[in-house]
């Protein structure tokens, strides 16, 4: 029987099988240290599409098709697609599935959005209402600069705390039959705002929501930070990374020597120029459907908590003052 454990979290006793997953990264994730874990690293960011937004469809749809390769299906095979993305209405999403014929769930979680759609893909094939559902999700620097901050043409200076969107895309197929690594426990999160108005300053806002998160989950569950091979955050980058920590100890959960985070491996954070690390929707994405779940396969890892985080503001939100509400949803994957 699946059951729930707490406020916030559901433990899977149905099993829910991860039988295929792939991700696809942009020139600048192909130089990083990442690079040999990626199924694929494309040449050109645009993706021979005339606009940055379709290139990100473009994203989408290979990290789809690759992921279906992998695990020998096809589109009629798949019950159901989740995804989501950062562009307006979930275009990229929508665009880049929308010949696939697939029953679909748009998503919006920021970039908390990978975590949020394996969380609900695992609810539905743990409930018997699916056998394969497809959680596929995508993010790219261009067309998020272009919504959230300037064009690119302008050319504007970032500043210490900014992290930089990550170019890829990533998807996971969840199924009731299979082998191997399974999602054992999910938890939801809270929308957490403790008054952090700096766009540029994502780790600072989402961190709390990351911890409320984490803890939850501990609470609901009781158990510890040792209880776990690793626990990743999905784009924090540095400054949010450091501020968890501190924000977890305090709370009585020293996380130090398990944690990670997506934003931080992606790249050479001190030859990259990224500033404060990778962030966006295909940050946790592609990092978990690459280098985490092929260390997973290979026994390096049993049991790993990973919680992606998500800024939930608007561009007309920020212009017209508002703080940044931001929200982290945990899952579990073990083997």
């Amino acid at each position: 029987m699946n059951r729930r454990c707490g406020k916030q979290t559901v433990a899977l006793d149905t099993p829910v099988y991860v039988i295929s997953y792939a991700a696809v990264a942009g020139v600048k994730e192909g130089e990083g240290p990442l690079r040999d874990s990626f199924d694929l690293i494309v040449k050109d960011d645009k993706m021979a599409e005339r606009t940055w937004e379709l290139a990100e469809s473009a994203f989408v749809k290979k990290a789809v098709q690759l992921t279906l390769d992998k695990a020998g299906l096809k589109n009629t095979d798949i019950d159901y697609v989740l995804s989501g993305d950062l562009q307006n209405q979930c275009a990229a999403a929508h665009y880049g599935l929308r010949d696939t014929g697939i029953p679909f769930f748009g998503l919006y979680g920021a970039c908390s959005t990978m975590t949020e759609s394996i969380s609900l893909g695992a609810l539905l094939v743990a409930s018997g209402f699916t056998k394969n559902t497809l959680c596929v999700t995508s993010s790219h620097f261009c067309s998020a600069e272009k919504q959230y901050r300037n064009p690119l043409e302008y050319g504007g200076q970032r500043t210490p705390t900014a992290q930089w969107t990550v170019t890829a895309a990533g998807g996971m197929i969840l199924s009731s039959i299979g082998s191997g690594a399974r999602i054992t426990s999910i938890t939801t999160g809270r929308i957490v705002d403790k008054g952090i108005s700096d766009i540029t300053n994502m780790g600072a806002a989402m961190a709390p929501a990351a911890l409320d998160t984490i803890t939850a989950h501990f609470k609901d569950t009781g158990r510890t930070p040792t209880d776990y091979d690793l626990i990743l955050t999905g784009d924090l980058g540095v400054v949010g990374s450091d501020i968890l920590c501190e924000l977890a100890a305090r709370d009585g959960f020293d996380i130090t020597s398990k944690h990670d985070d997506c934003g931080r491996m992606i790249y050479d954070i001190e030859n990259q120029d990224v500033h404060a690390g990778g962030s966006g929707c295909g940050c946790c994405a592609s990092v978990l459907c690459s280098h985490i779940m092929n260390a997973l396969e290979a026994g390096k890892y049993k049991r790993i908590l990973v919680a992606a985080t998500g800024a939930l503001m608007n561009p007309v939100t920020v212009q017209q003052g508002e703080t940044i509400p931001a929200i982290a949803h945990a899952i579990v994957i073990e083997r």
